[in-house]
């Protein structure tokens, strides 16, 4: 079983990666974010999990151990097969897939393609007691917004970017401009944030 994987990305594909390890090239399947973040000919350590199947074996690779769990535990649904469950993991990190969970929020998980309302409460019956707690927000960190902020999350997320991830740089960008700066304004000034983080 391989469960952990570093060396050179020697190509980088549509849906996977191909990682060369001691003249072998191995392909494995990863999420857009970890696509995001690859550089052609850079170093890459990836957590694994093999998938075997009757006529084939696919090694699907993450960047974190809560990826890797978080994935393994999908797959122990009925139903979800390692292509949702990529999916899954493409558009909710885990922590908001807990979140998701804890809270009974069907829609959240209705964002993700191919899952409807019926089988999101499906999912979260069955991953009740599967996946840990989220942990509790701090005071003032909660990701809930309203008006402008909530409009430009929307439309990172819509630009492909995970609500999390939009959230945070909306907050940052509210504490330099203040809160009554204009949604096109925080638009343009996250946008920025997150092209110099790229």
């Amino acid at each position: 079983m391989i469960s952990f994987l570093s060396g050179t990305v020697h190509r980088i594909a549509a849906d996977h990666l191909v990682i060369l390890t001691y003249g072998v090239g191995r392909r494995v399947n990863v999420t857009p974010d970890t696509l995001s973040k690859t550089r052609h000919g850079g170093d890459i350590e990836l957590v694994t999990t093999l998938v075997v199947r009757e006529d084939s074996m696919t090694l699907f690779g993450f960047t974190t151990e809560d990826e890797n769990r978080t994935f393994e535990v999908l797959l122990s649904i009925s139903g979800i097969g390692p292509r949702l469950a990529m999916a899954i993991l493409s558009v909710l990190e885990p922590d908001e897939l807990a979140a998701a969970i804890s809270e009974q929020d069907a829609n959240l998980l209705t964002r993700v393609p191919g899952i409807g309302k019926k089988g999101a409460s499906r999912i979260i019956l069955e991953l009740e007691n599967k996946l840990p707690k989220p942990a509790a927000s701090e005071p003032g960190q909660q990701l809930s917004f309203g008006g402008s902020n909530q409009q430009v999350v929307e439309a990172l997320v819509g630009l492909g970017w995970k609500e999390a991830q939009a959230a945070d740089v909306v907050q940052e960008v509210v504490k330099d401009l203040g809160p009554d700066a204009g949604t096109s304004t925080l638009l343009k000034a996250a946008l920025k944030v997150l092209g110099a983080r790229k």
